[in-house]
């Protein structure tokens, strides 16, 4: 028996906002902005941009998700740009605070949580 060939467009959106609920924000954004614009537009929705976490937890410390240049130039030129005023909380690692923050106006952020940053770090952010 032949089974049809079924890819990821030809999903209801029911489905696809099931399988994006399962993924981190982080990832879905980069792997599928701007790749349609039917999943561009699922994955712009509130519920998958208010909240964006740029560090992952490892054993002993957080990493920043953003340490790679092509990762960080994405999100800081193509996708905060085009989500900022959905965004109400930022979680972001001291090497890459200043780049994220300043790559768009976050109107509606609500809470920035920063990880391993030093007083002068911080200090700078606030001057």
């Amino acid at each position: 028996m032949e089974y049809p060939n079924v890819g990821l467009n030809d999903l209801p959106n029911e489905i696809l906002l099931i399988i994006l609920k399962n993924l981190n924000n982080f990832d879905k954004h980069y792997s599928l902005h701007g790749v349609n614009q039917r999943l561009t537009q699922l994955i712009q929705d509130s519920i998958f941009t208010n909240h964006l976490c740029f560090i992952k937890k490892s054993s002993d410390k957080f990493i920043d998700r953003l340490s790679d240049k092509m990762i960080h130039d994405r999100f800081c030129l193509q996708i905060l740009p085009s989500i900022h005023d959905k965004i109400e909380c930022l979680a972001l690692e001291s090497s890459s605070m200043k780049s994220v923050l300043h790559a768009s106006h976050y109107a509606n952020l609500h809470c920035l949580a920063l990880h391993n940053v030093d007083e002068e770090s911080f200090r700078s952010l606030l001057a």
